[in-house]
Formats: structure tokens, sequence, C-alpha cells
């Protein structure tokens, strides 16, 4: 089985950074003044330095947290995200905790979309969606595509799109009239 391209890690670590910010700006306003408070009982500083000085170490220990969090879920992202393309369909393998087997049978591919944002541009990869019949719609809400393999070399992404257009191609979806 392929690996993801190791450009892909900074797009994980990048998920891992704006979650983290969003838990910061709305669940900081919980937990500062409990650190505050501890701060100026431990130090046994007036309320104002204590105020300030918790919050600067709260930060700093919270920006450490966030990279090595950040760090550790994208190398364990980067090592349990796994494909192949076998003679009959694409096998997908990922996730941390739980873990995703996909089989996605040729016969099932619609269309193949390859989408590079910026920071995929900027490291050398592309995000390929294999569209199936039947399966756009997520419960969770949004739209996405079963075989979405989110970063692969430009040129094997190419590659990718060309074998599997071929594989429709070749069956001939002699379907209708």
């Amino acid at each position: 089985m392929k690996q993801l391209h190791p450009g892909v890690m900074w797009s994980f670590r990048i998920g891992v950074y704006f979650l983290m910010l969003f838990l910061f700006l709305f669940g900081g306003w919980f937990v500062v003044p409990f650190f505050t408070g501890f701060i100026e009982l431990v130090l046994g500083v007036s309320a104002l330095n204590g105020i300030i000085i918790g919050v600067l170490i709260f930060i700093l220990v919270y920006i450490i947290f966030t990279i090595i969090i950040a760090e550790i879920y994208a190398h364990l992202a980067y090592n349990n995200w796994l494909y192949e393309f076998t003679e009959d369909h694409l096998k997908k393998e990922s996730g941390i905790i739980w873990k995703k087997y996909s089989n996605i049978p040729y016969e099932r591919v619609q269309n193949v979309d390859i989408s590079r944002g910026i920071i995929a541009r900027m490291l050398g990869f592309s995000t390929v969606n294999v569209q199936t019949a039947g399966y756009s719609y997520n419960p969770n809400g949004g739209v996405f595509s079963e075989g979405y393999i989110p970063g692969v070399n430009m040129q094997e992404a190419e590659k990718i799109r060309e074998f599997l257009m071929s594989k429709i191609t070749k069956k001939g979806r002699n379907q209708g009239l």
C-alpha cells in the first residue's frame, strides 16, 4: 500500500492548529480565571500581576501543548493513511483510533477530481476525489467523495485520474436505450 505525500503532514498540523485556536478562544474564558487564581495563590502576587502572569503562562503552556498535539496527530495520521489500486478496486485505510477500511470497485466510479489548495501547491501535493454512484451525501452535513485521498504527489494524482478514467471508459457503460 502507498503512503501519502509527506507534505500533507502540514495540512494535518494546520487543522489541529485551527481546532486548538477555536478551543482557546471559546474555552479559554472558562479556564483562564481558574488558572490565574491558582498562579496568584502559588506565587503570592497581587491580583493584577497575578492575572497578567497567569494569562501569559497559560498562553505559553497552551502553545507548547498545541504544538506537541499537532506533531503527534500529524505523524499518526500520516502513518495510518494508506491507499492501493488493485485489479478491481481502490483500497483505502485510514484512522488513528477508529480505523476505516474502504474498497471502492472501479465500476462504481463516476468521476475523478483533483484539487490543490494553496498549501498543497506550495508543498507539491494534490487531493484526489474519486466520486462514486450514490455516495456523496454525508448525514453529518456536507458533501464528500467516498474515494477521498488527501495528499498525493501532483504527477501521481494525474496518473491516478488517467488510470481511473481509462477504467471507466473501458467498461463501456452500455446503460440506457
